[in-house]
């Protein structure tokens, strides 16, 4: 049995340990709050270029336009970028993202595949195992911004352009609350604009005929430097908006991680302080005994 003194010293690491995680906890907390709102004004931004850019295609399909980001070719080179967090403690965050991106490795071991990432956890993983990786971008998180997700972008870009690989994913935590993060395997290049939806029922040979032909627009200067502005822009702001939601939900992540731990601690400490009492007890009974056999003894 554990003596008194090693009981209390537990209670006191116990307790110190809930001092720090509470901490945390509070300090995420804080840091999702800006991340969440970073992410909730970049989506809709996203979104609706993507629907520009699904609906420019659509009107410019008699035309012949066509971007060499949004052209299609036999794939035998991917690169595959991966976003996990600088910082552990963050519940499975980190290791939800990896195992997809093991897994999409061994789903396409008939391809090519090179690895990029962002983030110290994911780089460490894939480096401990063996796995070669083309570059890690150290250092993003700390001043992330437009700018700096538009040169991993770039990169990515340049790379597509010039043959070296003929698709590009990203893999990255999807923020929907601090409590849930959806794993995410989304095509960056080639660019698939995303789909118009439809909103009216499908259509008949009458409805067809009475229908009024599409409304077209004029483009400055033209529908083509529109595309092809465009197109590289909707790469930028999809990397931008994967880098946005890994950091909120590393926050959330992190923040219902600590906020356990910190409960997981609370019930310790009302364990070991029963423990304590009743051992307590025990050593005061074994006393009170030895006191009485002794008297017992001298009668």
């Amino acid at each position: 049995m554990a003596s008194l003194r090693d009981i209390r010293k537990r209670i006191r690491s116990v307790k110190n340990t809930r001092q720090i995680t509470k901490a945390m906890k509070m300090v995420s907390a804080a840091k999702l709050r800006k991340a969440q709102e970073a992410i909730l004004a970049a989506r809709p931004y996203a979104q609706t270029l993507d629907q520009i850019i699904s609906e420019l295609a659509v009107r410019s399909a008699d035309q012949e336009l066509a971007h060499p980001l949004l052209a299609s070719r036999p794939v035998r080179r991917v690169e595959l970028l991966l976003l996990t967090s600088d910082r552990g403690l963050a519940g499975g965050f980190n290791s939800n993202v990896i195992r997809r991106a093991n897994r999409f490795l061994y789903e396409n071991t008939n391809l090519q595949v090179r690895v990029s990432t962002v983030g110290r956890k994911g780089n460490d993983f894939f480096r401990n195992r063996g796995q070669s990786i083309r570059k890690d971008f150290a250092g993003l998180y700390a001043g992330l911004n437009y700018r700096s997700a538009a040169n991993v972008a770039e990169e990515l870009t340049a790379a597509f352009l010039n043959d070296e690989v003929d698709a590009v994913y990203v893999v990255y935590n999807e923020f929907v609350s601090a409590m849930t993060q959806n794993v995410i395997v989304a095509q960056l290049l080639p660019l698939q604009p995303a789909a118009t939806k439809a909103t009216t029922p499908a259509p008949t040979p009458e409805t067809v005929a009475a229908a009024p032909a599409m409304v077209d627009f004029k483009y400055e200067p033209s529908r083509q430097a529109v595309l092809d502005r465009l197109v590289p822009q909707a790469v930028n702001i999809k990397v931008y908006r994967a880098l946005l939601e890994s950091v909120a939900s590393e926050q959330g992540a992190r923040m219902s991680a600590m906020e356990n731990a910190t409960n997981n601690a609370t019930d310790m400490i009302s364990s070991y302080t029963l423990l304590y009492n009743r051992t307590r007890q025990a050593v005061i009974t074994k006393e009170l005994m030895e006191i009485v056999s002794g008297a017992e003894a001298l009668k």
